[in-house]
C-alpha cells in the first residue's frame, strides 16, 4: 500500500492541519490522509447537528477526496486477497458518504468513521521493522 510522495502530499494538503507531509515517509503520509478523512467526517456530522449545509458537504467531499487517494494507493500487484479486500471497503466508504451527504445521515458517517478508524489502527499497529520491508517491496 505505498502511496507516491507526490499524490499522497497533493491529497493531503488539501485538508492539513498540523506539518509533517514534507517530512513524513509512506507509512506515516497513508496515517495522515487516514487522520484527515476521519477529521473531515467528524466536522460533517456537526455540520449536519447545526443544519451547516455547505459545512457538510464541503467536509464530505475532502473525505471522499482523501478515501479515493488511499483506495489509488493500493498496490494491486501484491499477492494477497488484503487488496481487493481494502478496494471494496473504500468503495463502500465513498458510497456511504455521499449518502450520507443527499440525506444528511449522521449515522452512515458514523458507520464509516468506525470502519476507517480500524483500519486506521491496524495500520498504526504494524511494527517499524515490518514498514520498511514493506516500503521496500512496494
Amino acid at each position: 500500500m505505498a502511496l507516491g510522495y507526490s499524490q499522497g502530499a497533493g491529497a493531503y494538503q488539501q485538508v492539513r492541519t498540523q506539518g509533517g507531509v514534507e517530512t513524513a515517509d509512506p507509512h506515516g503520509l497513508i496515517t495522515m490522509l487516514m487522520d484527515g478523512a476521519l477529521e473531515r467526517m467528524r466536522f460533517a456530522r456537526g455540520c449536519i447537528a447545526t443544519g451547516n449545509v455547505a459545512g457538510k458537504g464541503e467536509a464530505i467531499s475532502k473525505a471522499i477526496e482523501i478515501v479515493g487517494a488511499l483506495q489509488a494507493a493500493l498496490n494491486p500487484e501484491v499477492g494477497t486477497s488484503l487488496v481487493a479486500r481494502l478496494e471494496g471497503l473504500y468503495d463502500y466508504i465513498n458510497r456511504r458518504l455521499l449518502h450520507a451527504n443527499l440525506h444528511n445521515d449522521s449515522e452512515a458517517l458514523e458507520e464509516v468513521g468506525r470502519l476507517l478508524g480500524q483500519i486506521r489502527d491496524s495500520w498504526v499497529a504494524i511494527p517499524v521493522e515490518a514498514r520498511q520491508v514493506a516500503g521496500a517491496g512496494a
